[in-house]
């Protein structure tokens, strides 16, 4: 995936760029053309998105970084900070209890924050502002839980396995954007740091995504 992805890339930039010259070089005269233009635009934007997104799921194990002792409360400031358009636009307000240190990917952490909390967002009821509670849980046999709860539109739980599998998608793209990829990700996530990540949810109640995760159960710089 890693190899792939990265090798569509410079073609689909080339399909972009002389998108963007045919259309501001030649815009007025392609008459009914312009449509064809838009949706071709259109499909090389999905297709961009796809390849970054598949770059990002294929970068866990690729990429990985030393683990060491991080603050989450920390990591889910900068994710907020990152998401501040977002907020803003679906009125959201994400709430934040206070976070526990664990020995994690520190780049992975705040991507695993930053899909959990995105979807929270984005996947709100209409007319309905966000609201995200995220929060965390010690239990016992040193393992740590990590709540990122919500109150937009929910799923139905035979779809579990479903929504954690890549490519798979709910809800229409044409109702919410996205590609399908980011909770793959975020169980990927989990499970190279030696956690799990499930959810709760109901049609139209909200949905709890809790992952799992060993709490300082390895050393800094030890690897998974």
């Amino acid at each position: 995936a890693y190899v792939a992805s990265h090798d569509l890339q410079e073609p689909l930039r080339k399909i972009q760029a002389f998108g963007n010259l045919l259309e501001e070089e030649y815009g007025e005269t392609l008459g009914e053309g312009q449509d064809y233009l838009r949706r071709m635009r259109g499909a090389a934007e999905r297709m961009s998105a796809l390849i970054n997104d598949l770059l990002a799921f294929s970068r866990v194990t690729t990429k990985k970084e030393p683990l060491k002792r991080i603050d989450l409360d920390a990591v889910v400031a900068g994710v907020l900070s990152d998401l501040e358009d977002l907020i803003r636009r679906t009125d959201g307000v994400v709430e934040v209890s206070d976070l526990p240190e664990v020995v994690a990917d520190a780049t992975q952490m705040r991507q695993l924050f930053q899909n959990l909390i995105g979807n929270a967002l984005k996947f709100r009821k209409k007319d309905v502002p966000a609201i995200v509670k995220v929060s965390a849980k010690e239990k016992d046999e040193g393992i740590i839980e990590i709540w990122v709860e919500d109150n937009g539109v929910g799923f139905d739980e035979q779809y579990l396995d479903k929504i954690f599998a890549v490519f798979q998608r709910l809800n229409g793209r044409d109702e919410y954007e996205g590609t399908g990829i980011g909770l793959a990700v975020c169980r990927k996530i989990a499970e190279r740091h030696g956690g799990d990540i499930t959810a709760k949810s109901s049609p139209g109640n909200g949905a709890t995504f809790i992952v799992t995760l060993p709490n300082l159960q390895h050393k800094e710089g030890e690897e998974l």
